[in-house]
């Protein structure tokens, strides 16, 4: 199967495997492995290990979580624990590849099943966010820059900031922290404030 994964990746030119292995504790200790992206199984050695998805994203590491366990609840713990995307392994080539180049470049992709396990979430608490506040979410969800969207919505830097600051103090008030991009992504998603197919490019 690695070897399998592994061609599915070299056989796009953004992308260079630098390590394989089933050991998440070498990965960690050699710091001469710093890869921008770890691709990870949730099950080895034939154990499910939640863990492996903490112990990498606390070292700073944007993790892909890869595995056949689909069920809604696993992947919203596995997006809690540090997770940037979650990708099926019968979701195929495309979508593992789009994910790996997106979560490289800071920038969100979310593949059919990880939009089934967000929207199937009910977005409980959810905090009323303005329509500005919304498009900037949105635009900024679509770019890595702040400046960009300032660009596109035709307000300062500073006026976006505040539009983000805000979304996420009203996340903090309802209960339901979201400190970081990805985490703000999923909870956009899970209250149908942003549809995974916006981020995608499938729509204009």
């Amino acid at each position: 199967m690695i070897e399998g994964v592994e061609s599915w990746l070299t056989g796009d030119s953004r992308i260079q495997v630098v390590h394989t292995g089933d050991d998440v504790d070498k990965l960690t200790a050699d710091d001469r492995l710093q890869p921008d992206v770890v691709l990870l199984d949730l099950s080895l050695h034939g154990r499910l290990d939640l863990d492996n998805v903490a112990k990498l994203a606390d070292t700073g590491q944007r993790v892909v979580v890869y595995s056949q366990f689909t069920g809604h609840g696993l992947i919203l713990r596995t997006l809690e624990s540090g997770a940037r995307e979650f990708v099926a392994k019968h979701e195929g080539r495309e979508h593992l590849v789009k994910a790996v180049v997106a979560v490289a470049a800071d920038q969100p992709y979310v593949g059919p099943v990880m939009a089934g396990a967000l929207i199937s979430d009910g977005g409980a608490d959810r905090p009323k966010l303005s329509e500005q506040e919304r498009i900037a979410l949105l635009l900024w969800f679509q770019s890595s820059s702040k400046a960009s969207v300032a660009r596109k919505m035709q307000v300062s830097p500073h006026t976006v900031d505040m539009y983000i600051r805000r979304a996420r103090q009203k996340y903090e008030k309802a209960g339901r922290s979201a400190y970081s991009k990805s985490e703000l992504l999923a909870r956009a998603i899970e209250d149908n404030l942003v549809a995974p197919e916006e981020l995608n490019g499938d729509t204009p």
